[in-house]
């Protein structure tokens, strides 16, 4: 038809086939392209440490002092104890067992920290938490048995060092004196010297 023949209108058909193709490739590759998108920097910057890295930063733990005390007098289990670093003379008779009976803790200041060594006598009226002086006078004094130092018992008439020694484990092994009479169960205190130290001790 319109004067065209048939090879030719399939000529025509055909590049407009070819026309089309062409301005469709054209567009495809004219279209704009998404940016891909970086991460935020300040994620990778907060990124969250390893352990071992927390660790590393972190000091090791030290190991705590401790003190070591001997508590004696009228507690319920006198001996030497060891305690952790800083802390009080409540603390030391605590651990001793606490006071016993119905004795006192006289003049000890509770709130004081204790020293490495130190001897800690509870029940002696004008201590401080320390060993008891020698008395002015040992030939007139009488000796509480749960306070009483060696050096002091040594002043008992027939006590000597060996003997001083055995009342002292005596007393730290029983928890204390309850009464005098108990100084017969040590050994090397018969009839005779009992008579002579039952006026000069006391419980």
């Amino acid at each position: 038809m319109f004067g065209v023949s048939r090879s030719g209108l399939r000529v025509l058909v055909l590049v407009a086939l070819v026309a089309a193709a062409v301005a469709g490739v054209h567009l495809w590759l004219s279209r704009p392209e998404p940016e891909a998108l970086s991460p935020p920097e300040a994620v990778l910057e907060k990124s969250t440490p390893s352990p071992a890295a927390v660790r590393a930063g972190v000091p090791e733990a030290t190991e705590t002092p401790k003190v070591t005390v001997h508590v004696t007098g009228k507690v319920r289990r006198p001996g030497v104890i060891t305690l952790p670093g800083g802390s009080r003379v409540t603390d030391a008779l605590q651990a001793a067992g606490g006071v016993r009976g119905n004795a006192s803790a006289g003049s000890l200041n509770l709130a004081r920290r204790v020293v490495d060594g130190e001897q800690i006598v509870v029940g002696a009226p004008g201590l401080s938490g320390v060993a008891v002086p020698a008395p002015a006078d040992p030939a007139t004094v009488v000796l509480d048995l749960n306070t009483a130092t060696p050096q002091q018992l040594e002043q008992l008439p027939g006590v000597g060092e060996v003997l001083a020694r055995r009342i002292i484990e005596y007393r730290d092994s029983h928890g204390g004196f309850l009464r005098v009479e108990q100084l017969r169960d040590i050994s090397g205190i018969g009839d005779r010297k009992y008579a002579e130290l039952k006026d000069r001790v006391h419980t």
